[in-house]
């Protein structure tokens, strides 16, 4: 069947508190979605973010971000007041995240909530005994993170570090406020991601979200299981995650992230990866993996090397993980792989045994060749063709930005003939083509420019800030979008 959707991430939506939430602004996202005749909102990942506040690097593989619960339903429910949100400054520029002023103002009106909540209330109780197996870690490793002052946990003495018993019992009791406190966050994002995703899907909007293949190094994955990881006696990284040098950066990309030991995680039947699987699968509807072809061969660089320029392949679980994986799910797994990037006939060959759709991303099909494979008349029907990703700039920044043979290959392809609406140009092409699923961006379907773009890889300082107007999302829009989608045979059509 052929189906379509928007990538549009939760901070992106409007609202008066600095980042979009879980609240209004997302169900009236779902009824644009629908009005649009859509089947699929993609995102990207829900952790709480860690360093240059990127979604790919967080605190947890299993939490939520607690800067997504929705302090109006809050009020709602009595444990806070309009007063109170209104004192503090959460930026006063509504197309930007100022994650300083979240990070000041936000918590301390989550601990107001929590300070008013029963945590002997049966929901909460039930919530916490059901997610122990990742939640008490992570609760006991925030509240120690925050008691040293918010410093990287392999920098904290032994007996915090290696987790002696007597130490961590000695903490749940110092620091049992604070625990039940992130416990707290992480029941109220739980049950309102789960009521927004049960209204999604009410109204035939399935949720695709995004896991990274790695885990941050400062995370309580990491702290709370070193063994599955590539670490030394002291718990220090002795190779870490990467790409090599390419067209696009001479150095490569250091992404500093601790190696699966993949030798250990086979021996224990893939464990750890079977509750990071299940815990997505019971979150969204469909799980885009991140980096999949780091499953055949991943790139190792030494620890404490500057660049990537010094790191080297080496050999995965390939399927062998997913063998194991389906086991345990079932054969049919909603996945999507993000294939993008070297992909030897090694890693073609692992994608097609596993069965999964790979991405096919119109921006990188110019290059003057026309077997590219990324070219629409060169796909695959199991395929996902997106017009960018996160990663990319907008289609209309790409055309400002893109060599001129490359956009005069991009307006030959697409008989385009007007400056006006080559987003459209492009949006049509991907609609058209193929591929099953055809996923566009939000920002593309404005037309927005440079100044839309959320993500520049290997850069900091201004990423993952861009937020939509709230005026942006309307029903004129949607009604271009499903007149589009009824015209190439995408249109979901349940009511």
């Amino acid at each position: 069947m052929r189906t379509s959707g928007i990538l549009m991430p939760i901070f992106s939506l409007p609202s008066p508190y600095g980042i979009g939430t879980f609240g209004k602004s997302a169900y009236d996202f779902v009824d644009f979605l629908k009005s649009g005749g859509q089947s699929y909102w993609q995102i990207l990942p829900l952790n709480p973010t860690n360093f240059g506040d990127s979604p790919y690097q967080s605190f947890s593989s299993f939490a939520g971000n607690p800067y997504f619960i929705d302090l109006d339903m809050l009020v709602k429910e009595g444990l806070l007041t309009k007063g109170e949100i209104k004192a503090y400054d959460f930026g006063t520029n509504p197309e930007k995240i100022d994650y300083e002023k979240l990070y000041t103002g936000r918590y301390p009106l989550l601990k107001q909530a929590f300070n008013r909540f029963n945590t002997d209330d049966n929901e909460y109780q039930t919530f916490v005994t059901a997610n122990a197996y990742w939640l008490d870690d992570y609760a006991l490793f925030m509240a120690i993170k925050q008691a040293f002052g918010g410093s990287a946990w392999h920098t904290w003495n032994d007996s915090f570090k290696k987790r002696k018993p007597a130490t961590l019992k000695r903490a749940q009791s110092d620091y049992e406020s604070d625990i039940n406190f992130h416990k707290f966050l992480q029941f109220k994002f739980s049950s309102q991601w789960t009521a927004l995703k049960k209204y999604a899907n009410k109204n035939g909007i399935k949720i695709i979200g995004d896991i990274p293949i790695y885990v941050a190094l400062d995370s309580a994955d990491v702290w709370s299981t070193p063994q599955q990881f590539m670490l030394d006696d002291d718990y220090t990284p002795s190779s870490v995650a990467g790409v090599p040098p390419d067209a696009f950066s001479e150095d490569g990309q250091l992404w500093g992230n601790p190696l699966y030991d993949w030798n250990y995680m086979k021996q224990t039947g893939y464990d750890w990866w079977k509750h990071y699987l299940g815990h997505a699968l019971k979150r969204y509807d469909t799980v885009r993996i991140d980096h999949f072809r780091g499953f055949e061969s991943f790139f190792a660089i030494p620890y404490g090397d500057t660049t990537a320029a010094g790191g080297k392949w080496i050999k995965g679980p390939n399927t062998d993980l997913f063998n194991a994986l389906k086991q345990e799910f079932g054969n049919d797994l909603p996945i999507i792989a993000e294939d993008l990037g070297v992909i030897t006939p090694a890693v073609r060959k692992m994608l097609d045994r596993t069965g999964f759709p790979g991405m096919k991303v119109l921006q990188f099909a110019f290059d003057g060749d026309s077997s590219n494979v990324y070219l629409p008349h060169n796909l695959i029907k199991n395929c996902v063709i997106y017009t960018g990703t996160h990663d990319n700039d907008t289609i209309m920044g790409w055309l400002e930005t893109s060599d001129t043979d490359t956009v005069k290959q991009a307006k030959d392809y697409f008989n385009y003939q007007s400056n006006n609406g080559f987003n459209w140009a492009m949006i049509k092409s991907a609609l058209s083509s193929i591929a099953d699923t055809c996923i566009l961006t939000m920002q593309d379907l404005l037309g927005l420019g440079n100044e839309g773009r959320i993500n520049t890889p290997s850069t900091l300082g201004d990423n993952w800030k861009w937020r939509i107007k709230s005026e942006c999302i309307n029903p004129w829009l949607a009604n271009i979008l499903k007149e589009n989608t009824v015209l190439y045979g995408r249109e979901n059509k349940i009511k």
